[in-house]
């Protein structure tokens, strides 16, 4: 995903809503990579898919932000994408201000009208516990009771910026943020996810192949999906569990103007 410049500008109020609806999807499915089973359809779009016993098993979607612009959602659809997950905002990175993108509400409200089953997500980059939860009231408020057909995603990197507050995380730090922010949305009745790569799962615990620790990252995340991100790569090297494999940066869709991720929400695991 693009990190957040500094130049986002801040968000517009929103009243807390006295009810929020649950989100129609109450569960997402969570599978293991099957390296054999990823196979290229069009690889000069970068349009990958998972297939079993000849048939296309997983959804293509996109994960956008107000760096894309405006987007032509119709003519998304018509590409072939199957959902999409909007960036509701963002925490800044150096002064920790809260930041709503600038484009969420047409994002969300131009993907559900084309059809799209639509997610969310925000780029905490909380430091505490009491920060996290912060932030997930402030999805909460811009959601606005808003039903969603997929999980609201935290979203905690690192950045390049040496100053990045959140940098230096220690795994604990990290595991109550995450599960504080998530047990918020949990709360107001949404689903949750949590985003990030194999260095971003690391450092909630020690990945190192074994079945153990995949249980371990498992149980720190709350039996929460992981949307898996791995780019360049003809098949995800995870060696954990995963509902959703983001492999491209770089991809093309139609109606979108610059380059965009592209994610495959792959079938439960058997």
């Amino acid at each position: 995903m693009r990190r957040p410049t500094k130049r986002t500008p801040p968000p517009r109020g929103a009243s807390r809503p006295a009810a929020r609806a649950r989100t129609s999807a109450s569960t997402l499915p969570r599978a293991a990579a099957r390296a054999a089973a990823f196979v290229g359809i069009a690889a000069l779009i970068c349009r990958l898919a998972y297939v079993e016993d000849g048939e296309v098993r997983s959804q293509l979607g996109v994960d956008v932000s107000e760096h894309q612009g405006a987007i032509d959602w119709q003519a998304v659809a018509a590409d072939g994408i199957d959902f999409a997950f909007v960036r509701v905002g963002n925490r800044g990175y150096t002064e920790g201000a809260l930041y709503a993108d600038a484009r969420y509400a047409e994002n969300l409200d131009g993907a559900e009208a084309a059809g799209l089953a639509v997610g969310a997500y925000f780029f905490s980059q909380a430091t505490n516990a009491d920060e996290a939860r912060e932030e997930a009231d402030f999805v909460v408020d811009l959601l606005a009771g808003r039903s969603l057909a997929l999980p609201v995603v935290f979203d905690h990197e690192p950045v390049s910026d040496r100053a990045g507050r959140a940098n230096d995380l220690d795994g604990q730090a990290l595991a109550d943020c995450m599960a504080a922010f998530c047990e918020r949305l949990d709360a107001a009745g949404y689903d949750t996810m949590v985003y990030g790569n194999r260095s971003d799962m690391a450092r909630f615990c020690v990945i190192d192949g074994t079945q153990t620790a995949a249980e371990r990252l498992d149980e720190t995340l709350g039996h929460r999906p992981v949307w898996f991100a791995e780019y360049d790569a003809a098949v995800p090297s995870a060696q954990f569990d995963f509902a959703i494999w983001q492999y491209t940066n770089d991809g093309s869709v139609a109606g979108i103007s610059t380059a965009v991720d592209l994610d495959l929400l792959l079938p439960a695991a058997s």
